[in-house]
């Protein structure tokens, strides 16, 4: 497994070459990127990123939440297609392997099922984007009411796989443990399973805490990642200190190697 870090958490007020040789300094092998606003800011995000030998492994697409796939708005859900459809452009301009993706929104306005049938149809024309640019389309958990077990998870990737080959899930540690148990997840999800992102969950006061201060068994996420046979990145995704928050990004590259090494 390899060490990574979104991006957004990485020296904030730096300049883009500060904060990507930290990145190089303390030992990750790749970051995550928020969506580019446009190609010039892709190229340059990739050159600095080359310029230290760190890759760019996924972009996390920026208009989902405002622009649900899952909107009943036709309006709305053009705009949020027209989004991730960029992020793929993107994607395929800085080498990413990977585009991050809310599928849909279950509210007030968007019942459980409307929000499957319409994200589907939503993703269904992504994939065909994701195919062309050589990019997988990765769904993740997240808190939005929607896709609240393991077994309909695995059935809505394949639904959206089938036939295809570049659909899958974007795993996220933290994100499950309100609703269930993340090693269970990752056994079920397996082979779909293409990007991890981590961070931890504190479930008495409920809210995200930095890794080794919640209530995630890492001992059993690890041992489930090696046993699904999982190999790519493990991704955290968590504010950095308040203060010193270029040790938040060295400490953050050790506790993500002692989860790989099992060492905990």
């Amino acid at each position: 497994m390899k060490v990574g870090i979104y991006f957004g958490a990485v020296l904030p007020d730096a300049s883009l070459s500060e904060r990507m040789a930290l990145v190089k300094r303390a030992g990750y092998d790749g970051i995550e990127i928020p969506q580019p606003s446009n190609e010039d800011e892709a190229r340059q995000l990739k050159e600095v990123a080359q310029s230290q030998g760190i890759e760019i492994h996924s972009i996390m697409g920026g208009t989902h939440w405002q622009f649900p796939l899952s909107s009943p708005n036709e309006e709305i859900r053009r705009k949020g297609i027209e989004g991730i459809e960029m992020a793929l452009h993107f994607a395929g301009i800085v080498g990413a392997g990977a585009v991050l993706v809310v599928p849909g929104v279950v509210n007030e306005q968007t019942d459980y099922r409307t929000a499957w049938e319409i994200s589907m149809k939503s993703l269904k024309h992504l994939r065909e984007v994701a195919k062309r640019e050589g990019v997988f389309l990765l769904v993740e958990n997240v808190w939005n009411r929607f896709l609240l077990s393991p077994i309909e998870f695995c059935q809505f990737v394949d639904e959206l796989n089938e036939g295809n080959g570049y659909v899958g899930a974007y795993f996220d540690v933290g994100n499950i443990l309100i609703i269930g148990y993340p090693e269970q997840w990752i056994r079920m999800l397996g082979g779909r399973i293409k990007r991890v992102h981590i961070k931890d969950f504190d479930l008495r006061r409920r809210e995200f805490v930095w890794l080794f201060e919640g209530d995630v068994n890492w001992k059993a996420v690890h041992d489930a990642l090696v046993e699904v046979g999982y190999d790519s990145y493990l991704t955290a995704e968590l504010p950095p200190y308040r203060t010193a928050p270029d040790q938040f990004v060295i400490d953050t590259a050790q506790h993500i190697r002692r989860i790989i090494e099992g060492d905990v």
